[in-house]
Formats: structure tokens, sequence, C-alpha cells
């Protein structure tokens, strides 16, 4: 499509043409009502003749257009005249990259100072959740301010929404001659390749094809035919830079190898990290060295991203000054920062090797739930195949092989050849110890006792009981000797709730820190706790078991577990390093509507666990946990006068009754029971007649008769209980899988719910009352669901963290549910007890307790020679 010079689009008067490709005719023009000159992309053809690729490309490109940064090309707008798509741009002075390199290689620090601004903005875009896709020379422009990227996520925008072979790839250029050099090509990874959905890491592969490209004058992957470009790409390596330029140093081609990694999970997982790199390498460090020193001292403290020997070799050196006299000064205290790969959700998992060099972590990365570790040397990070859906990570003490709770089991992973072995059955993973004379001690329920076995596996034996009033013991470490442990204990009493010392075999134990949260040894002779959000340090005698003197603050915030209570997100490592997850537990009521723009706030913050709207919405009921004991609380805050009034003490997860004034709430007391009480007024319990590990209630049927709760048995299972009725309760969803988070639907004829049946946690729906028939709503993980109130949809949180909406027809007893649709970005913890979110009748508000700290750009810091000398 041509269009002449005068012509109008919209408010946009064409000047003159600018060039073609595969994603349009660009052509220069004005803005007649700003008076500034732009670029004018007209889009092909094809994408006007499908109302809905139009409209997916419309939302993706406003999406982009939210992007700013100095070296991304702004686009300002996106139009349609008649029949023709356009976008209007920023309008660049300059070359492309590819007519740069027509030219030849690109000196040493033209080079890296292109490839730091391309990850600069890669790494912007990536923390805002939009993908290039499409990253290649052709579109980066040189201008005299620096390199600009073009066409950011316009490849997603403008392909179909499931592309299922090459041939649907968006930028695809002509590959039918023989002998042509093949462009898009030879920058796409292997799983785009694949037609496998790109992430972050999918740009990282691009951007090292274009590093080796600009430091060589060659590309990276070349070939005859398509095949044979394929082929290259998936199964060789380029050679090195150094190979073609002597003089480039040997740290570029470690940065651009990992970048070009087959598997996604063995590149870089960030641009930042490549960003990071690349500066090291233009400042002129060693060529080949492992990575970046220490950058200068700011504020009297050191900060700086965790580099290759850095850590290791201040922890080895922390270590020896610890373990041998000397008259010289204490090596200074130090903080280090952890950066996360892009868009990873961690959960409340983490283990530190115990030579401090390695941490492993659980969390969400490109739609796998995994064990990964992150090298505190060298920064790099994989993932553990066959570890899916972990809870509760701890090291052998040879720092060989690593323990983890993996659907049912207790399982070991040996770390050199990815073996994995189970040890024992355990429903839910709160905990474990692996001790130098090879006992394992670990809770294989989430409300229960600690059980022993070995580490080869065998008998499984009680290492704790439950005494009068206990509900449960989590959270075992053995002290050096192997024998003696230090397990919590959460009891119906606030003053016998916190951290005790026992031995293997022996009776009894003794009380040694009393806090809502627990504590764990380091060092010979250090104790370490957080109160209000604060890591503390004190002195402890092992010999004695009590705690010396005063305790010591060394950070603040600390984050407070959710997935895994009674615990804080802090490790240490036998040598002394610390890793801990600096963030705030707070969160905020925060109304948002279906795009995700926040419309209102709500009560005060805090460690909000629950929240559910009153029928009328007038009202809303809230859980809040305290920071220095763990225990709930329960409010009612006034909608539209933000006035909170005190509702329950030691009651969580309150659910209000269709037509009156009640509520119905986990009463913890020297058992878990539901309660029901009134809102308002009378403050008297009425016990509901449920009771046992964890009974939460989570919905209550429209005519205010049955209430829906789980229950921890062997696994999470589902009940029913007649409010109105002397009646027993009833399992209705009960088996060998994790059945949570059940809601009525409008008419209370269905229920939705999740399992983790398939292997990860997906959304249901099955008739009231229950029959064998199921369907299930999402297709790649959900928890959290609930119905609108008109029926019609179901929402639910992905395992990434987006709001999902999934459309519903119900005819009689048939039942069908439409593709879920992502409405907005919700980083809800992965909880899947509390209803952390609830929605207006309307269906187009949502009241989220969402984190007062932004946890997308969340980063890890880790504290060195915090030990007192």
């Amino acid at each position: 499509m041509s269009i002449s010079t005068g012509a109008r689009l919209g408010p946009y008067e064409i000047l003159a043409p600018l060039g073609a490709g595969g994603m349009g005719e660009v052509y220069r023009a004005r803005d007649t009502r700003l008076g500034r000159e732009v670029a004018i992309k007209v889009l092909p053809e094809r994408l006007a003749a499908s109302a809905e690729v139009r409209q997916r490309f419309e939302r993706e490109a406003r999406t982009i257009s939210q992007l700013s940064h100095p070296h991304i090309c702004a686009l300002y707008d996106v139009g349609r005249e008649q029949n023709t798509e356009y976008l209007v741009m920023e309008l660049l002075a300059g070359q492309t990259l590819t007519e740069r390199l027509s030219k030849g290689a690109l000196p040493l620090q033209q080079t890296l100072q292109y490839g730091i601004e391309i990850a600069d903005a890669l790494d912007k875009a990536h923390r805002q959740g939009i993908v290039h896709r499409d990253l290649k020379p052709g579109n980066v422009m040189i201008t005299k301010s620096g390199v600009k990227l073009l066409d950011f996520g316009l490849a997603k925008a403008m392909s179909p929404a499931a592309p299922e072979s090459l041939t649907a790839l968006p930028t695809q250029q002509g590959l039918t001659q023989e002998g042509t050099i093949l462009g898009t090509f030879q920058y796409m990874a292997p799983e785009q390749l694949e037609g496998k959905e790109a992430d972050a890491r999918t740009d990282v592969f691009a951007l090292g094809a274009t590093l080796h490209e600009m430091a060589t004058g060659k590309k990276a992957f070349s070939g005859t035919s398509q095949a044979s470009l394929i082929s290259a790409i998936m199964q060789t390596e380029p050679p090195a830079i150094s190979s073609l330029q002597p003089m480039a140093p040997a740290a570029l081609d470690r940065v651009v190898k990992t970048c070009l990694a087959k598997d996604p999970e063995e590149r870089w997982q960030s641009a930042a990290d490549i960003k990071r790199e690349l500066k090291w390498i233009a400042e002129g460090s060693q060529a080949g060295a492992a990575a970046p020193g220490p950058p200068p001292r700011r504020s009297g403290r050191l900060r700086a991203v965790a580099g290759a020997l850095l850590i290791a070799i201040l922890a080895v050196a922390s270590t020896l000054l610890l373990r041998r006299p000397t008259t010289r000064a204490a090596a200074p205290r130090m903080e280090l920062s952890i950066v996360l790969p892009e868009r990873t959700m961690l959960t409340d998992f983490m283990a530190i090797s115990p030579d401090g060099a390695t941490l492993a972590y659980a969390g969400i990365a490109g739609g796998k739930h995994l064990v990964r570790l992150r090298s505190l040397g060298s920064g790099e990070v994989r993932a553990l195949p066959g570890t899916d859906s972990p809870e509760t990570l701890f090291w052998s003490p040879d720092g060989r092989s690593l323990a983890f709770v993996s659907r049912g089991k207790l399982r070991r992973i040996d770390i050199a050849t990815g073996s994995i072995d189970a040890i024992a059955d355990a429903q839910s993973g709160r905990g474990g110890s692996w001790g130098v004379g090879g006992d394992i001690i670990f809770t294989p329920k989430a409300a229960g006792a600690i059980s022993r076995v070995a580490a080869s596996g065998g008998s499984v034996t009680p290492a704790t009981t439950l005494e009068k009033g206990d509900l449960l013991h989590r959270w075992p470490q053995f002290l050096p000797d192997g024998k003696r442990f230090l397990f919590f204990a959460k009891t119906g009493n606030p003053e016998t709730t916190g951290t005790y010392l026992a031995t293997l075999g022996k009776p009894g134990r003794k009380l040694v820190l009393r806090n809502g949260a627990t504590g764990l040894f380091a060092q010979s002779s250090t104790m370490l706790f957080c109160r209000s959000l604060a890591l503390l340090a004190q002195r402890f005698d092992v010999e004695k078991g009590e705690l010396i003197g005063s305790p010591e603050t060394l950070t603040r915030p600390v984050m407070r577990a959710e997935l895994g209570s009674y615990i804080d997100d802090f490790v240490v490592s036998d040598s002394g390093v610390l890793v801990l997850r600096a963030a705030s537990a707070d969160r905020q009521l925060t109304w948002v509507d279906r795009k995700g723009s926040v419309v209102g706030k709500l009560g005060p913050p805090g460690i909000i666990m629950s929240v559910t709207l009153s029928p009328d919405e007038r009202e809303a009921a809230v859980a809040v946990r305290t920071s220095e004991t763990s225990v709930y609380n329960g409010f009612i805050v006034d909608v539209a006068r933000d006035v909170s009034t005190p509702l329950l003490e030691s009651g969580a997860m309150p659910v209000w009754i269709p037509g009156g004034d009640d509520i119905v709430y986990r009463h913890e007391g020297e058992n878990y029971e539901i309660h029901r009480r009134a809102a308002h007024g009378d403050p008297k319990d009425r016990p509901a007649g449920v009771s046992g590990p964890f009974s939460t209630p989570h919905s209550v049927s429209p005519d205010g008769r049955w209430v829906l709760y789980t229950q921890m048995g062997g696994n999470f299972d589902v009940g029913v209980k007649d409010l109105d009725s002397n009646s027993k309760p009833e399992l209705i969803l009960h088996s060998e899988f994790d059945e949570r988070s059940p809601h009525f639907s409008a008419d209370g004829h269905w229920i939705t719910y999740s399992s983790d049946e398939p292997g990860q946690t997906e959304i249901f729906v099955r008739r009231f009352p229950v029959t064998a028939e199921s369907w299930r709503v999402s297709t790649a993980g959900g928890q959290q669901p609930t119905w609108s109130r008109d029926g019609k949809e179901i929402f639910f949180v992905s395992l990434d963290g987006r709001m999902m909406a999934a459309t519903v027809s119900i005819s009689g007893s048939t039942f069908s549910s439409g593709t879920p649709q992502p409405l907005f970005s919700a980083p809800l913890r992965l909880n899947h007890v509390a209803n952390q979110y609830a929605v207006s009748s309307d269906g187009q508000r949502f009241l989220l307790a969402l984190p007062v700290q932004d946890l997308g750009g969340e980063s890890l810091k880790v504290l060195l020679n915090w030990q007192k000398p």
C-alpha cells in the first residue's frame, strides 16, 4: 500500500516516504494538532482482516505506548483510517544497526556501549511485562544520542493469538530462494522456532546474537536455506568472538555464549544481568575475569549486585577470620543485592548451601514452578528439572544434595547428576533439616508434629509429639551435633508459642524464644529472628539452651512468610552468609478496575491475609496478622467512610453470610474450629460444628444455609456444613490431591475450586450437591477462584500473578467456559487458604490486598561479616 504525499491519516499529514519492510511502510508525517513531525508506520492489510486481531493489536500497542525510555523509540498513537491501520512514532534521524554493520564490525567500546543501551531498554520493558520478540539489528536505530529500539513488542501485537508454526510468525521474510541470507530467523531463539511462548529470555538470546554480530561483523548463525538455518540455531554454537576478533576480551565471549544458550534456563535470566556484565567490561576490568568487583561506597554502606567471586571470597574470608585468632581489625559488615530473573514470582522457600556459595529458591518463572539454584559466585541461575511445585528446601551437610517436598513426597536431588529419589511421604512441606549423622527431621503435614527418617529412606518415626494446647510444630533445624534441634511450636497461647530446643530420642523440650515466628541458629553461638519486620541477632548459649544479653538489629525490613506461615524469609549458611528477602510484608486494600487502574484505597496497611465484601458491599471483613505473634485479628471496614472496627481476636478468614449480619470465621484456640457470630452487636461466638486442622470457611451459599470450607487431612479437602442444623459436616472433595478455595455460584447450584490433580494447581467447576462430573476452567494454572455475582464469569489468579476472567455458560446441568483472559497484574501471594480479593456485584471493580512495596523489581539482600567479633 502506497500513500501519496499530502494524504491524511486522521490528524497526520503525510510528507514523504521513509522506507518499507516486513512490518509495513514508513512515512514522514506532520501532526497537525501539535505541529511536530512524526513517523507513521502503515501496517500490512492482513491486519485489518480480523476484528479480533485488530482489537488485540490496539490493546498491545496501547500497552507499549506506556514505555518511556531514552533508548526506546516512543510510540505516540495508534489509529485507523478506513481500512488502514497505522502507528505514530517518534521520528528518528540516523541509520539502522543493519546499515552500519554492512560496513563491518563495530569497535569494542561502541559494541559495549550499544549493548549496554539495548540491555537497559530491554530491562525497562521486561519489568513492565513487555517482551520485544523481534530484536535484531534492523530494529535498532543509531542516533546522535545513542541507540533506539524500534517496533518494541509489536511482534506480539501483530501476531495471531496462538501461532502454531513458523508460518505464523509475524515478521518472517522470504524463505523460498536458494542461497538467501535469512533475516529475522537469525535472531530467533530455539523456543520461538518451536512455536513456544516468548519471554524475557527470548530477547536475551536475540541480544546475544546482535552483540556477536556487532563485535565480529558476522552473523552468529547462518544458512543457505530455512532448514539449514533453523538447524544451526537449534544445534550448533557460533564461533567464539575472540576467534574472529583476537583483541576482544574473553569476558565478552562468556556474556554472549550465556545469552545464546539453547535452554532458556541456562541463559542470563534478565537483561539487567547483561547490562551489568557489559558495563564491567567497558569499565576496563581484566579480560576473562569472572565477574565485576564492588562499586564505590555510598552512604557508608556497600551496595552492589552480587558478582562472580565477590561473595564467595568474602564469605570464605569472614569464616577464616572467625576461626583463627588475629590482631587485625575485623572485616567490615557488607550488604549486597542479588537481582532476581525477570518476572520471577517467589514463594516462601529458600535454602543456602553450607559453604554459602549457592542459593536454592522456589518460585515461578516462564510458567514453571521449580527449584532454581543461584550461584552467588557467577550469578548464573539454573532450574532443577523434576522439582515441580516445591516446598521446604534444605541442603545436605556436604552441600551435594538438596531435599525438598513435592507432590506428596519428601525427595532428595543430587546436584551434580540431577537424579531424584523419594525418601518419605509428606503431604505438605513446612520445614526440614539434614543432620551430620544422616538423619532428616521434617514436617510432613501443615498441622502436626515433626518426623524423623534416615536420609537414605526407610521407616518414619516421631521426632516430636503434640502436647496439650499445641496446634502444630514446624521448621526444625539441627544444631551442629546432629542430635539436638530447634523447632517452632504454635500453641493456643501466645505465651507458649515460639522456638523450642529438643533432642532426638529424648522426651521434653525447652522454650528458647517466645516469638510469633521461628528463630534460626547461626554460626556457633547466635540466634537470628525477626520482630516488627526487623532481623535481630542475639547470643545463644547452645549448652544451656538460653539466649544471652540483648538482641542487635541487623537490617530491616524482612518479608514475613505467608504460604509457609510462622517463618520469615531469611536463611543463613554454616559459613555465615545471610540472605534475606528485603521487602515489607504490609499490604493495602486497593480498589482497581478491570484494567488494573487504581480507583481507591481502603483501611490502613498491614499484613492482610483475607478480605470479603458484605452482601450489600457497604462493608469489608478483613483478617490481619500481627508481626509480633502471628495471631490473626479481624476487622470490619466501612467502605464509604473508610473506618475500621475491631471484630475478632485470634480469628481468621471471616466470610459474610448472605441475607443477614452474621459472619463465619476460623477460630484458633486449642484447635482449629469454624465459628459463627454477628458482625455487629452481640459478640457471642457460636461453634458451627466444624473442627480439625486448618478448618477454614471460604463461601456461604446464597440462601445462607451451607458453608464451604477446607480442612487439612492427608491433603487439603473440601467440606460442606448445614448451618441451619446440627448435622455433621461432610467432606465432598476428598482425594490424594489438594482441593482448595471452594466458592458457590450466584444461584448456589455450582461450586468452583482449585485442585492440583493435573500436576499443577488448576481451576475446576462442579455441580452442587457434588457429583462425579467436573469441568476444568483454567488452562495454565490458577488459584483463588470466585464467581461473578451474575454467574457469567469466573475470576481467578494465575500462577504468575495476573487476574484472569473466564466467561461461563450454564444451561440446565451443562456447563462450559471460555478461554481465560488476563485482566491486569495482581501480585497476590500464592496462598490457597485465604481469599485475597473480592469482586463488586457488577464485576467492574476488584478489592485486592496488594503489597505496599512493588515486588516486580524485587531483589534479595546478602549480608556478610554481620557477626560481632
